[in-house]
């Protein structure tokens, strides 16, 4: 189970990038982004989700210092160490294990700055398993059902993930095999 709300990974990872942000300019990024197109996430969401990562104690506000116009002196969000610990470990959960075609894995992939790239290998290498014992069951089931015999539009419902889960483990093994040729890259630097 996730500890964290897609929400909050994503504030989470903008906040670590950007060492401190206001509200205001998170919801700019999310928008620069367009994090909004595929995360469905809004402005209340932002601050429901800032507030949330504050009571969990990964996140801390302080006054910015600056203040423009009338109102509350804005306040910027930091990073605590607790809320470092938890993005490694959502970000090596959601490349691990999220379904195809899963938010979740794409911000992982968003992340992937702020793991290790061998724990990046580590983590894909395992979503390859995931991937694979997901088509197998699919396979199994299709092939108990009747499988080719199947009507076409019946066929269609075993074939689409199917199809989906092939080219997602083509994708993870070659990013893998980026990753690996970036670690071999920076041995030979050395």
């Amino acid at each position: 189970m996730n500890r964290l709300s897609n929400v909050e990974f994503m504030l989470l990872q903008i906040i670590a990038e950007s060492k401190q942000a206001s509200g205001y300019q998170i919801n700019k990024l999310i928008e620069l982004r367009g994090y909004r197109e595929w995360a469905n996430i809004g402005t209340t969401s932002i601050y429901a989700g800032l507030q949330k990562l504050k009571d969990k104690q990964l996140i801390r506000s302080e006054d910015s210092g600056h203040k423009s116009g009338k109102g509350p002196l804005p306040s910027t969000y930091v990073m605590m160490e607790a809320g470092i610990e938890a993005l490694r470990n959502e970000i090596i959960i959601s490349l691990t294990s999220a379904r195809e075609r899963d938010n979740r894995f794409d911000l992982g992939l968003a992340a992937l700055p702020f793991i290790r790239k061998n724990e990046a290998v580590e983590a894909l290498r395992k979503r390859q398993d995931f991937l694979d014992e997901t088509l197998r069951n699919i396979e199994q089931k299709y092939e108990s059902q009747g499988g080719y015999r199947l009507p076409l539009h019946v066929r269609a419902l075993f074939l689409h993930p199917m199809s989906f889960i092939e080219n997602e483990k083509t994708f993870v093994a070659n990013l893998i095999s980026e990753l690996i040729g970036e670690l071999e890259g920076h041995a030979h630097d050395d």
